[in-house]
């Protein structure tokens, strides 16, 4: 025994000479105090946009229903998205199209506007297909230059889209004349599925291959479409919604998302405690509420905020992100650092997250540390404006030296 560890204490004695050996031939870092002094690095922004309330679990969102949307949102959200859509017809038609064919077969015709938008690009293209198709779901498409369907109109070929989510959804017939090329296909070669996926997020691997996240891509769309405007049309709906008083804090949030578009910040901040005092938890409340606070330059009260959606939801990153932002501001370096560390442990590619680590050392002059996280934000992400301006003022301030 006395002879093992004597032999065992050999060793780590090597190879902690060895360790030692290596650390001294690594370059240490030299840093120009004069120039140090002569930069400020800057914090990159706060993450996340405010957030609607959606009761629907994504794995739940049906194909079949009524729209949530209205055609005045979907039209705006087009126009956002791209001005300039090759359409053979007007933004307004096509989403009028949808309505009435979506509307006649019983589907969804927001969210399959939203699957037409993820196809086509917003109508940009840039694919195999070409906008002279009319084909705004990339029926027939295989890749490599297949082109797919052809449809004289705008309107056939939003009533083709619309009979094949049915030949997805349902097993009842078209209520016109089939003019979806691939209706007999799939009820005739594909009996596993003819009729039999009914949610959206059941396309994944079926409509679009691999699509993974086929589905849940249509739904991220479809959510960023319902979001209200600065519009006197959506202050009315948001009235409105308050006044059916079906869903008492969806409303209020809603209605507080349209006082933030308005920049009516204490507005909003009055709809969105409203909403909070119907349904204390609910996150999308919280978050809004701290970005609102933000804009009133009320960090204390948005940490709170943030202190309170994180009890509800852990595993929510932009608000790790964000409270550690306030808590940098207030030269809280120890807690800014942690909760940039809790960020990164749920979301790894996270470069600003890195940049502001690295501003938190460099403000407390611990350059070595500040460096080797400036070092990591610019191997993530070296066209992120902000990590590349930092990196480039830090980089002039520092050298190798043996």
């Amino acid at each position: 025994m006395k002879k093992f560890l004597s032999l065992a204490l050999i060793v780590t004695l090597i190879l902690t000479l060895t360790a030692c050996a290596d650390a001294a031939k690594k370059p240490k870092i030299k840093f120009d105090k004069r120039q140090l002094k002569k930069i400020e690095l800057t914090m990159a922004p706060s993450h996340g946009n405010p957030m609607i309330v959606l009761r629907e679990n994504y794995s739940d969102v049906p194909i079949m229903g009524e729209p949530v949307a209205t055609q005045e949102q979907m039209v705006n959200y087009i126009n956002k998205r791209n001005p300039n859509p090759k359409l053979n017809c007007t933004v307004k038609q096509i989403v009028h199209l949808y309505y009435l064919e979506g509307g006649r077969e019983g589907i969804r015709p927001d969210i399959a506007i939203c699957q037409a938008i993820k196809e086509t690009g917003t109508w940009a293209y840039g694919g195999d297909v070409v906008p002279e198709q009319n084909n705004f779901c990339g029926l027939g498409t295989t890749g490599g230059g297949v082109k797919g369907e052809f449809f004289a109109t705008p309107q056939l070929g939003v009533r083709a889209h619309i009979q094949h989510l049915l030949s997805y959804a349902s097993k009842r017939m078209p209520t016109v004349e089939v003019v979806d090329p691939r209706y007999e296909l799939i009820k005739k070669w594909r009996p596993q599925i003819f009729g039999k996926l009914t949610k959206w997020t059941e396309l994944n691997g079926v409509w679009a291959v691999p699509g993974n996240h086929y589905g849940e891509d249509i739904l991220n769309l479809w959510m960023q479409a319902q979001m209200p405007d600065a519009s006197d049309a959506s202050l009315e709906a948001a009235d409105l919604k308050i006044l059916l008083e079906d869903d008492k804090a969806a409303a209020y949030v809603y209605r507080g998302l349209v006082n933030m578009e308005r920049e009516n910040f204490y507005s909003a901040a009055d709809d969105f405690e409203v909403a909070l005092e119907a349904e204390p938890e609910l996150k999308e409340a919280l978050f809004d509420l701290a970005l609102t606070q933000e804009k009133l330059n009320k960090p204390d009260k948005a940490i709170k905020t943030y202190d309170a959606l994180l009890a509800v939801d852990d595993k929510f990153v932009d608000a790790w992100y964000n409270r550690a932002l306030l808590k940098l501001a207030k030269d809280d370096y120890k807690g800014a650092i942690k909760d940039f560390e809790s960020a990164l442990e749920i979301e790894t590619i996270n470069a600003d997250a890195y940049n502001n680590i690295a501003v938190a050392y460099f403000r407390q002059k611990k350059y070595e540390d500040a460096w080797k996280y400036m070092e990591l934000a610019a191997a993530q992400n070296s066209t992120n404006e902000v990590v590349k301006e930092n990196h480039e003022k830090f980089a002039a301030c520092v050298k190798a030296k043996k």
